[in-house]
């Protein structure tokens, strides 16, 4: 197996990226543009955009900006509304595997910036009924997420006739390189299919597995006739503005207190701390299924900022790639599925570049990133430290709440004060 020479990425990543002849990853190579890029140029370009959506009349909303209990939301809402001036609708799609924490974020978010807010809660019984077909037909318990996230903004901005949406960073270019930042790729139905949903549209499941188009509508993408009528548009803000996950989500925990926790299966404690299984059973899904995780992306993210060397991101990726999540219970009582049964399904989809089969039930890990700190040519291509690589977690606004167990509905706004 081939790994980066800077950072720990291996050939077989899902999204496909390329070395050069140092051995080191397109994604490196155009994360070097955020040390190059006249960004002040760059934000220029962004505030030109932004002001042509402006609504003249106020009566109405400039954007849309798609949010959740975690991520990045704190820091585009701030930006957007409080730095740009703009005014935004918020709009969540309900995962269902919410935590506590999530919630809270999500409802501070709301009260704190004074923000408009429409969400979309699935009815559960068929959330459940999507997500055993797409855990049995290419191994995801989170589709549905993915699908809702990425379609009802979508859907909001043609019904609301407001054409501009806001993203954050594109994954395609952060990760490994798929654009560079100039080429300001927007959102589009193809991406989103092709990578976001793994390649099926949710009219692909029609008449599978007992599903009906009506269990599936509220994932169609709105036509594009519809989106040409109202000229409905998604830019992302990681093509104007340097982007860096760390360093924004530590702005936002001094600003307005978002809340951050520990994660099970990897040492970023701001990200994802919305989602009772992202950084648990998903996440371990996705480990057997490309041998690698999220610890692997969120140490691959600190190296290239200087604030990580790649031994020290090699370390953290074997302290966490095994580990075991202790959400299984709670994810399998919620699909009405055992533990073997998920395991099974899954099980169809490893990556046989990755895994090899032994004794008819284990697994073999054929290569890891753990055989390769040694490689030739690492120590011409590694990168100055710049930076602590410490993460905080934060004391909880109620620390008495259960965050290990779903859920589906919390109060919408918050008391100031409280």
């Amino acid at each position: 197996m081939r790994y980066c020479n800077r950072c720990l990425y291996p050939e077989t990543h899902p999204l496909n990226l390329i070395f050069d002849t140092k051995g080191v990853c397109s994604g490196c190579r155009v994360h070097e543009e955020k040390e190059s890029l006249d960004w002040g140029a760059r934000e220029r370009k962004l505030k030109t955009i932004l002001d042509s959506y402006r609504s003249l009349s106020g009566n109405t909303y400039d954007c849309i900006v798609p949010v959740t209990g975690a991520r990045d939301s704190y820091f585009i809402v701030d930006r957007i509304k409080n730095h740009y001036g703009m005014n935004p609708l918020l709009v969540m799609y309900n995962k269902h595997y919410n935590t506590r924490r999530g919630l809270r974020n999500f409802a501070y978010l709301k009260t704190l910036f004074n923000c408009d807010a429409v969400s979309m809660v699935c009815d559960p019984a068929k959330v459940k009924k999507i997500t055993r077909y797409t855990l049995q037909s290419f191994g995801s318990m989170y589709w549905h997420v993915l699908a809702g996230q990425t379609v009802f903004p979508v859907q909001v901005a043609v019904r609301y006739k407001v054409p501009l949406i806001i993203w954050g960073a594109h994954q395609g270019l952060d990760q490994v390189g798929m654009f560079s930042h100039t080429d300001e790729v927007e959102m589009t139905r193809k991406y989103r299919k092709e990578h976001d949903l793994m390649g099926f549209e949710a009219e692909d499941f029609a008449d599978k597995a007992g599903l009906t188009e009506r269990d599936l509508v509220q994932f169609f993408y709105p036509h594009d006739k519809e989106l040409e009528k109202v000229g409905v548009r998604g830019i992302y803000l990681g093509n104007y503005i340097s982007w860096d996950s760390k360093a924004q989500h530590e702005q936002m925990i001094r600003k307005f207190g978002y809340e951050s926790a520990p994660q099970q299966r990897s040492f970023d404690t701001y990200n994802d701390v919305d989602c009772l299984h992202y950084s648990g059973l998903h996440d371990y899904i996705k480990y057997i299924k490309h041998g690698y995780g999220k610890v692997l992306d969120h140490a691959v993210r600190e190296i290239r900022w200087g604030r990580l060397s790649r031994d020290e991101g090699i370390e953290l990726v074997k302290k966490y790639k095994d580990r075991m999540p202790t959400d299984i219970p709670a994810f399998s009582d919620w699909i009405g599925m055992s533990g073997e049964e998920i395991f099974l399904a899954v099980d169809k989809f490893r990556n046989p570049k990755v895994w090899k089969r032994i004794f008819n039930s284990e697994w073999r890990e054929l290569d890891h990133i753990g055989n390769h700190s040694a490689d030739p040519g690492t120590g011409e291509v590694a990168l100055p430290r710049r930076g602590s690589c410490d993460f905080v977690v934060t004391p909880s606004r109620e620390p008495a709440a259960r965050e290990v167990e779903h859920v589906l509905m919390s109060r919408g706004f918050v008391d100031k004060k409280g």
